[in-house]
């Protein structure tokens, strides 16, 4: 052994079975080599043995790991794809796309897998299978039970209609990474991701984001992490730089279904610069996209979400930040060495606010507000509603004003049409003081006369409204029509009908108001010379 040996040289030949039992003076010799083995063993570090045993044991956990995820991928996917799939990681690095010359990744979106083992999702990771359908049964191992407790308690309609909707998140930074991750737990059916950076330590003080995803691309790595919460919502990831020419293009293009039209939505607008903003709004007016747009403010204590709708609410360049309208480039404000703040807690509720607004949206609940801020110094959400403006900058713009102008007109001039052009019967509606046609052929309908309120009721008014049944008791002569109607009878409980009335109450007399008070004032004056 090399321990035996570098502790005595002489020890370094060890002599065979045979040797040793021909020649008895060996015997004190492995007598001796016994001890000083003994002696080494006393010297042995035992934390140094028990350290480079758990190392040995986490790298033999990997090994196992690793085994395990081959063999899930090879089970769902088969032997083929999974060899290609090695085979591209090999050859580009973390993601299967290329780069174009400009830094833009051009590649195809990278969709989640669709098939995973039992107890298994997609990539081999540990988790659950996927659900057909959302279930409101309430059980421990039902993902949507709380979710769908919002459908019985009466605030959604219909909640599984999520799985029908696409939702775009440009931005996966300290507000998009964490939105996106809302909506997957909200199980929005499809979602599609797009950023152009990776992911840095720096990145660490926000949400979602983890040490080991430093040096991945920020779409890869929320990818991977958005498979592993819930693998039933689609996930399309694209790296690229939207606010080049190229990745204007590719941008529209993914926003795109088969029919030419956008297969989205609602684009939930998560960036940190007034260029990505404008192309998005580019993208929104050419396509008659409605968007969310968010933002946090630069010393992390207060942020907004807006939402935009082309032709009805401003667009992003109606009403452009104040450092843009002053005519500052906001790229001249960025110095070396000195970075905006940011506050995990600040990202967190905008990126709250926003998915929000877009669950309202989609789901149709509640109220959707056209601007909500928050100011977390003053614990102050403001709200407001941004009309567009007619000098806007954007001609597109201009023109979806003038279009919903105009669609706002038809509509007020179809509800000023009558309702039916052919009037068979000849019936129409007069007012109270027109004369009633007494024509056969045109039956008319009047307005009935009202009953007078309390705060207009005079004498004439009683006289015109009393019960016909009282005054022909009380004199015998007709008296007005009720209104229409309108019915009168006697209470009979009490044992007060007509007969009782005509003979105990009072009915009425040609003396006037006048008379009665100088009769009265004669019994006062009678009773007080008495």
């Amino acid at each position: 052994m090399e321990s035996i040996s570098s502790v005595d040289p002489s020890l370094a030949s060890v002599p065979s079975d045979e040797s040793t039992l021909s020649v008895p003076s060996e015997e004190s010799q492995a007598k001796r080599e016994l001890e000083l083995l003994a002696r080494n063993v006393q010297y042995l570090d035992t934390a140094l043995i028990q350290t480079n045993v758990a190392r040995l044991s986490q790298q033999v956990a990997h090994i196992t790991g690793a085994l395990k995820s081959t063999l899930a991928r090879v089970t769902g996917q088969g032997i083929t794809e999974v060899a290609a799939a090695a085979g591209v990681a090999a050859q580009d690095g973390p993601g299967p796309s290329s780069n174009g010359a400009d830094g833009t990744e051009v590649g195809a979106a990278k969709p989640l897998d669709t098939v995973a083992p039992p107890g298994l999702a997609p990539g081999g990771v540990t988790g659950r299978a996927k659900v057909q359908k959302m279930s409101a049964e309430v059980v421990d191992s039902n993902p949507y039970s709380r979710l769908m407790a919002l459908q019985r308690m009466g605030i959604v309609k219909d909640y599984e209609r999520i799985r029908n909707k696409t939702v775009a998140v440009v931005g996966v930074g300290g507000v998009g990474s964490v939105a996106a991750e809302m909506l997957t737990r909200c199980g929005v059916g499809r979602l599609l991701i797009y950023d152009y950076d990776k992911v840095e330590l720096a990145n660490m003080n926000r949400l979602f984001f983890r040490p080991e995803h430093c040096g991945m691309t920020k779409t890869d790595a929320a990818r991977k992490t958005l498979q592993e919460i819930n693998p039933d919502v689609e996930v399309e990831s694209y790296t690229m730089n939207i606010t080049t020419l190229k990745g204007f293009e590719a941008f529209k293009s993914s926003l795109l279904g088969p029919d030419g039209n956008s297969r989205v939505d609602l684009i939930l607008s998560c960036v940190d610069n007034y260029e990505a903003r404008i192309t998005i709004n580019q993208v929104c007016l050419e396509l008659k996209q409605n968007w969310m747009e968010s933002g946090v403010s630069e010393d992390a204590v207060s942020g907004h979400i807006q939402t935009l709708i082309p032709g009805v609410t401003a667009c992003f360049q109606c009403v452009p930040p104040l450092v843009v309208a002053s005519g500052i480039d906001e790229r001249t404000l960025k110095r070396e060495g000195v970075c905006a703040a940011s506050l995990p807690t600040t990202m967190g509720i905008v990126a709250g606010l926003l998915v929000q607004a877009a669950l309202k949206y989609m789901l149709d609940f509640g109220s959707v507000s056209g601007y909500l801020g928050y100011n977390s110094l003053k614990d102050h959400f403001p709200t407001m509603e941004i009309k567009p403006s007619e000098a806007c900058v954007n001609s597109l713009c201009c023109q979806l004003q003038r279009e919903e102008e105009a669609r706002r007109n038809s509509a007020v001039a179809a509800a000023a049409a009558p309702l039916h052009e052919e009037n068979e019967w000849g019936i129409e509606v007069v007012s109270q003081d027109e004369t009633p046609s007494i024509n056969p052929a045109a039956a008319t309908v009047s307005a009935p006369t009202p009953a007078p309120t309390p705060s207009s009721v005079s004498i004439s008014d009683l006289t015109e409204h009393r019960p016909a049944a009282a005054a022909a008791a009380g004199t015998g002569t007709t008296a007005a029509t009720l209104a229409a109607g309108v019915e009168f009878s006697m209470p009979t409980e009490r044992g007060v009908d007509a007969v009782t009335l005509a003979a105990e109450g009072i009915g009425q007399v040609e003396a006037t108001t006048e008379d009665l008070m100088q009769q009265l004032l004669s019994l006062s004056a009678g009773g007080r010379s008495l």
